[in-house]
């Protein structure tokens, strides 16, 4: 009889306004969501407050459900210099979060985490919604920000998987 593994991860897709967030645990072959949602920062706070809000949030929610890893959107391409300077704080942010912690912190490309999740990697939102609620056996369609925490959270799962099998490689950051 072999004992049964389980592992969780916080998984984060980053913005200043509405960062996603998931924690997800795994056990044997069963995934389900432990939490999830979206950490929101009202239009009137200032971005460093926001990046604040979110390095509290994620602190908060390492304490409460003790993962043993973290996966992140990796970086995009994006048209302007200032979103991408707005997307890195904020992914900064919850890096250090999660850093400070020491865990190991895992990143997934957004056409990666499609292509997993939904077999496509052009797929749009609302479909990466969709496929979500039908893998974690949801009983709604999550928000978008937090869909796109769980596809990530899902994806860092199948790769631990072929990892495990020797087929992809698992990479930290």
């Amino acid at each position: 009889m072999s004992a049964t593994t389980t592992s969780r991860v916080l998984a984060i897709d980053p913005a200043l306004r509405n960062t996603g967030f998931a924690v997800l645990e795994k056990c044997g072959g069963r995934v389900a969501a432990l939490t999830y949602g979206t950490i929101k920062n009202a239009p009137a706070l200032l971005p460093s407050g926001c990046l604040v809000a979110i390095h509290e949030r994620v602190r908060e929610l390492i304490e409460e459900y003790h993962p043993d890893e973290a996966a992140f959107e990796a970086v995009i391409f994006v048209q302007s210099m200032k979103t991408a300077i707005t997307l890195g704080s904020a992914r900064g942010a919850a890096l250090l979060a999660a850093a400070q912690r020491g865990l190991p912190i895992h990143e997934y490309a957004p056409r990666r985490v499609k292509q997993g999740v939904v077999g496509h990697g052009g797929a749009q939102k609302a479909q990466v919604g969709f496929m979500v609620r039908a893998l974690l056996g949801l009983t709604e369609t999550p928000q978008a920000d937090a869909a796109d925490a769980l596809a990530i959270g899902l994806t860092h799962f199948q790769t631990m998987e072929s990892a495990a099998r020797g087929v992809a490689t698992l990479a930290r950051i």
